[in-house]
């Protein structure tokens, strides 16, 4: 009798040997260059795939899924590596997919503000790029993340309070699906309804049903004017109830991003901020014409006074602005220089603003009584926020301690009726909080995933294992 095993060893090898023929140097199977792609950002532990191939087209990309669907050998895709829950980890071997080259611009239609671009390119080009067209794409993240990668985590960021997330501000996709067929969903129109909604399907889907190679975007007018303002507060409730008060009165704000005390504490060594105290404390950014955004300021300088805020400091000068801005991207860094021997594991969660302050005081409860250091830091116009969690090396007790805070976290926030990754997304750090959120609806994902993907091979074990 002949071992199967061993057949599907011998087929899965031949499909790696028959890619190495048809993309020479650029099927790399070096150990460094894999061990490189095996990761992101997280915690998780590196697993890296038997071969990295960088590729420089969709039909590049639909050749090796073929190949791959044929010989069963699982595919994941990779950007520039800056997820956090283990999305690009490549659990079962296989080929990673390495988009970074396919960096072009398609397309750019100033008058109808949107854009078309190869899935590797990243968010800082194509605002460089854009730069004399007017126009800009708010969507922050706060890493250099690739806008494939952004698609495929349905990312958020700071700016979403007043322009939306990735699923907002993406009107198609190119996608190659699990058997190499390439297909092109939505359109340029700005509306449609026409059909299933594909683009929204393949958005947050994380590499599981197919691989995105071009994104048609929505762009939006560079403002007018900008301005930005700090206030800091006696507690953490007053600051969030601050930022409800904000969005209730529907203030057009751009960005209200929170601090707490340990993060303001952090951020005030690292990115030099003085004149601050270590408290909790809300930045707050404005767009609009020169009039609109001193308005806002002052009624948002209003609402701080009633929630005990205090010195609301409001500045329209760019140097202030982007060094609070600079100060805000930089909070991991400085989370991280808390206790600079020490790993981080970076978790996120998203409530009903109305829930938001109970969420977030309770959280803060359970950090004290763990003794971790765990600073907050939260997009709060969106009921969304972080925990920078820093642990011992290894997997000692204080990674189980966090472990177990983050889990207790994100139980809370699905019973205030939110989420349990409101951008990070779910890879594989978040899966088992999926039945919590979704309930019977799991089994529809399923039926999904085997429709599209029958074999298999699509960044298997990610959101959820089948």
């Amino acid at each position: 009798m002949v071992d199967s095993s061993v057949n599907s060893r011998r087929d899965y090898s031949q499909g790696l040997a028959a890619l190495q023929e048809i993309f020479g140097d650029r099927a790399c199977v070096d150990i460094n260059i894999c061990a490189n792609h095996g990761h992101g950002e997280g915690y998780i532990q590196s697993m890296p795939p038997d071969m990295v191939i960088f590729v420089n087209s969709t039909e590049e990309i639909s050749q090796i899924i073929t190949i791959c669907n044929q010989y069963i050998i699982p595919v994941i895709a990779f950007g520039v590596g800056t997820s956090l829950e283990g999305h690009v980890n490549a659990v079962d071997g296989g080929v990673t997919i390495d988009l970074s080259q396919m960096n072009e611009i398609l397309q750019v239609n100033p008058q109808d503000m949107d854009c078309r671009l190869q899935a590797g390119v990243t968010r800082e080009q194509l605002n460089h790029d854009l730069r004399t067209t007017g126009l800009f794409f708010p969507i922050d993240p706060g890493a250099n993340a690739t806008i494939g990668g952004m698609a495929a985590t349905r990312a958020s960021g700071t700016n979403a309070v007043r322009y939306g997330t990735m699923r907002e501000n993406i009107l198609g996709l190119t996608v190659v699906c699990a058997d190499g067929k390439v297909i092109r969903t939505g359109g340029r129109a700005k509306k449609s309804a026409a059909g299933y909604d594909l683009t929204r399907l393949f958005i947050g889907s994380e590499g599981t049903l197919g691989i995105i190679s071009e994104i048609q975007l929505k762009l939006h007018p560079i403002p007018m004017a900008i301005s930005s303002a700090v206030c800091q507060y006696p507690d953490l409730k007053s600051a969030v109830d601050t930022a409800i008060a904000i969005i209730q009165s529907a203030i057009p704000i751009a960005r209200i991003e929170l601090l707490d005390d340990v993060q303001m504490k952090a951020s005030i060594q690292y990115s030099k901020l003085e004149g601050y105290m270590e408290k909790p404390t809300l930045f707050f950014e404005f767009h609009g014409s020169d009039n609109s955004v001193k308005e806002q300021s002052e009624m948002v300088g209003e609402l701080s006074n009633e929630f005990g805020g205090n010195d609301f400091k409001w500045s329209a000068n760019s140097e202030d602005r982007n060094k609070l801005r600079q100060a805000r991207h930089n909070a991991y860094y400085a989370g991280k220089s808390l206790s600079p021997n020490r790993d981080c594991i970076a978790t996120d969660i998203c409530v009903p603003i109305s829930n938001l302050a109970e969420c977030l005081v309770e959280t803060k409860k359970d950090i004290e009584q763990t003794g971790l250091i765990a600073p907050i830091v939260g997009h709060v116009g969106d009921g969304n926020f972080h925990l920078l969690i820093l642990v011992d090396k290894g997997q000692g007790e204080e990674f189980k301690c966090a472990k177990s805070l983050i889990n207790r976290m994100n139980m809370r926030a699905i019973s205030f009726g939110g989420t349990c990754t409101g951008e990070h997304g779910v890879g594989i750090g978040k899966k088992h909080f999926m039945a919590h959120e979704h309930g019977d609806a799991m089994y529809i994902m399923r039926l999904i995933k085997k429709s599209l993907d029958p074999k298999n091979i699509m960044n298997p074990k990610k959101i959820f294992d089948m």
